[in-house]
């Protein structure tokens, strides 16, 4: 076949939130070539460099193609699936019978373009009697997500394509994205001279060499930045007092304190000039428009949901909501979390749960107790905790700990290799899928991808592995499929005619829907979409919250909904918002956003007494630990090879420190934290400030070799961090924030 006549198969990336829609062309299994979708609705032809190489995801490292189970003496047995099934099942309800359904806990579902599968995970963990769960959200976004429950209500995004002003806090779109078609739109703010960027970052970033404002803050210190940037806009009187009155509760009260802080104290704090924050907020405060980006920088520092709410006091008090270019909140395929502003607990140490996470820096304290309520079993599916939650030689005693561990992944990985059981999954281009990150307004999309490949003989998609569990669990009633599926093959009116007299005789039809979905209209999709049956549920949900919005985009129903689903080979809008639309996602009384949140406004008014300094003597440094750069990528690449560049994963250290510590460029240094050591390679590279390190995200992989054994490159950074430094609120670590010591090794 010629390349003109090849076949190029429409997907999309993996690799991050934007998903950004490529074609691929195959040559038997591998990827010949991959380029970016002009058909795709959301992102017109746009990639970054990493999507151009997902070949190594897809054909890099080593693949599971059969079931594995522990034995005794910690080697792995491989075994058929029937048993794998039986066995594990079997395990499970002993567990559920001896302690509890909620002594089974539940991490991942999904990474960042495999939510499909693990949306039909809540069925069999509601047919063991689960309630406990978390995912790598919760190492970053549910401090967030506490704030945005208590004043929009939900998830807002930035328009930058029409901000005046854009804001990048702790967030390098030109490495991490986020933004759709980041490069693009960056590129566009800074070279047009009516617009500003401003970034607030420890680190001169691609994005802060782009931007027009760089406030170069100490590490750890962006909140006293904030709080500057806020005192500043009330004290000059630079608030949207209109809005204030016309749109929000309580401002009087949030006003009231901003006018008492020091902003010449807090410039002094966070290292940026008093005239610098000051220029600063008076371009936000007189713009037209402003939309702000936080993101891991921030959110995995100290302070992390006290910042939260500083940056969104940033562009509240300013009005910069429901109007083009400023802040959007926006409809979903299906919610990623829970918005409560009183989260629930966990059982054992009583942490917070915000979005319904339990924080992944208890989750070891969680199991690590004689507490009757403690965790007893983990089923781990597309994530690899092991490797990226603080402290891995805590997280490692906790799975040790545990009565039962299974692990969905297409790899062995780290966590994998603790495991009782390992099932192989299919690839995510060997299966029907998707992503929820839906986070767009006022036009928002979604993208359901067809199979690129076929899977890989012996391995299953997740959907398929929860069913047989279920099946094995007997968790339903054979007379209620038999009438779901003669439903069925009578089309979708009889068959929404079914499922709702189910539902009215017996309510645990909604729990177990995603499997009944699954075993009843699945196999009546066209081309074996039967992994996408959970998305007729969605549109019927889309049909009730958003009707307007989805006629809008073009569908009359929920019906005419999921067939664009099924056909949209380069995605679909699903809802057209208008602004005033916007209003309607606020859930509080009058729609009004209430602007006091008391329990941060005291960590505000603290300020003044909050240690900005977490290094000492012993480790004067700062560690960022898990930098985006452009050859770093999530750790679904089980392949080293991809990276063009900085291939040992070095750690980046200014000239200053590199001179006072005796450390010269590709030399090895010894890299040591409250919790452990390592070594890396360095680079002396002056965009960071003195005091400051970092090594990067995506390294330090136990990678099989060709003699059996597993050898690391880079440095695994969670040997390095310390599951207590976590934020007070929400338990997010300190990952961006690790004190450390740094010294020279011998040549």
């Amino acid at each position: 076949m010629t390349p003109d006549t090849a076949t190029w198969h429409k997907s999309a990336c993996i690799l991050c939130e934007n998903n950004c829609g490529i074609q691929i062309q195959t040559d038997g299994r591998r990827f010949a070539k991959i380029r970016g979708d002009k058909q795709h609705v959301a992102t017109a032809g746009y990639t970054c460099n990493k999507a151009l190489r997902l070949d190594h995801y897809q054909n890099g490292g080593t693949r599971l193609t059969t079931p594995l189970r522990r034995e005794a003496d910690g080697t792995f047995t491989p075994i058929d699936w029937d048993t794998a099934i039986r066995e594990i099942a079997a395990r499970l309800k002993t567990v559920r019978d001896t302690h509890g359904g909620e002594s089974i806990f539940f991490y991942g579902g999904g990474g960042q373009g495999n939510h499909l599968g693990g949306a039909y995970s809540g069925a069999l963990l509601r047919a063991l009697g689960a309630r406990y769960r978390s995912n790598p959200l919760a190492q970053e976004k549910t401090g967030e997500g506490f704030v945005d429950a208590h004043l929009t209500g939900g998830h807002t995004t930035g328009d930058f394509q029409n901000a005046e002003v854009s804001l990048f806090l702790g967030k390098n779109p030109w490495q991490s994205h986020g933004v759709p078609r980041a490069r693009t739109v960056l590129k566009d703010i800074a070279k047009d001279p009516t617009r500003t960027m401003i970034v607030i970052d420890p680190v001169r970033t691609e994005t802060a060499d782009l931007a027009d404002i760089h406030l170069q803050v100490r590490p750890g210190t962006d909140a006293w930045c904030l709080a500057g940037l806020l005192g500043i806009l009330v004290q000059e009187d630079l608030v949207d007092h209109a809005f204030l009155t016309a749109r929000t509760t309580g401002a009087d009260t949030v006003i009231e304190q901003l006018n008492e802080v020091d902003v010449a104290r807090c410039a002094r704090t966070c290292g940026v000039a008093e005239d610098l924050l000051r220029r600063t907020a008076r371009t936000i405060g007189t713009a037209s428009s402003v939309a702000t980006y936080e993101d891991l920088g921030v959110q995995q520092g100290p302070n992390s949901t006290l910042v939260s709410y500083l940056n969104k006091l940033t562009w509240l008090l300013t009005g910069n909501f429901a109007k083009p270019g400023a802040m959007q909140p926006h409809s979903w395929i299906a919610p990623l979390a829970r918005y409560d502003t009183s989260p629930r607990r966990t059982p054992v140490t009583g942490a917070r749960m915000p979005g319904g996470l339990v924080p992944c820096n208890v989750i070891a304290e969680e199991i690590l107790t004689d507490h009757h309520d403690r965790f007893r079993a983990m089923i781990i599916e597309s994530s690899n905790p092991a490797h990226s939650l603080a402290d891995s030689a805590a997280f490692a005693q906790a799975l040790a700990a545990l009565d039962l561990v299974v692990v969905i992944d297409i790899a062995l990985t780290e966590t994998g290799r603790q495991a009782d059981y390992v099932l192989p999954a299919a690839s995510q281009f060997e299966k029907w899928e998707a992503t929820f990150f839906t986070f767009e307004f006022p036009h928002n999309t979604f993208h359901l991808r067809a199979p690129v490949l076929d899977p890989l003989p012996g391995t299953l998609p997740e959907p398929e592995i929860y069913a047989r569990l279920i099946r094995e669990l007997n968790a339903v009633p054979g007379g209620r499929l038999t009438v779901l599926r003669t439903a069925a093959r009578l089309g979708r009116t009889a068959y929404q005619l079914a499922f709702a007299v189910l539902a009215a005789i017996d309510k645990s039809t909604f729990a177990m829907a995603p499997y009944l979905l699954y075993e009843t209209l699945g196999p009546t999709l066209p081309a074996g979409a039967r992994s996408a049956a959970v998305l007729w549920a969605l549109a019927q949900r889309i049909a009730k919250e958003y009707p307007a919005a989805m006629r809008r985009a073009g569908h009359q129903n929920a019906d005419t909904l999921f067939d664009a689903m099924l056909e949209g080979h380069s995605g679909i809008t699903f809802t057209e918002d208008e602004y005033d639309d916007a209003w309607n996602y606020v859930p509080h009384p009058g729609h009004r956003i209430p602007l006091p949140i008391p329990e941060l406004l005291a960590l505000l008014a603290d300020l003044d007494t909050t240690p900005a300094v977490h290094t000492t003597e012993d480790f004067p440094i700062v560690l960022a630990a898990g930098q985006r750069r452009a050859f770093t990528a999530n750790t679904i690449f089980r392949d080293n090879a991809w990276r063009k560049r900085d291939q040992q994963g070095t750690l980046r250290v200014s000239s200053h420190d590199a001179e006072q510590l005796g450390l010269s460029d590709g030399a090895l240094a010894r890299i040591t934290t409250h919790r452990g050591t390592a070594q890396a390679v360095v680079e002396i590279d002056d965009r960071l400030q003195p005091g400051h390190a970092a090594l990067p995200n995506g390294f330090g992989l136990d990678l099989p070799t060709e003699d059996g054994a597993t050898e690391r490159t880079g440095v695994a950074l969670n040997t390095l961090t310390d599951l207590t430094w976590r934020d007070p609120i929400a338990g997010t670590p300190w990952h961006k924030h690790v004190p450390a010591r740094i010294e020279p090794l011998p040549a």
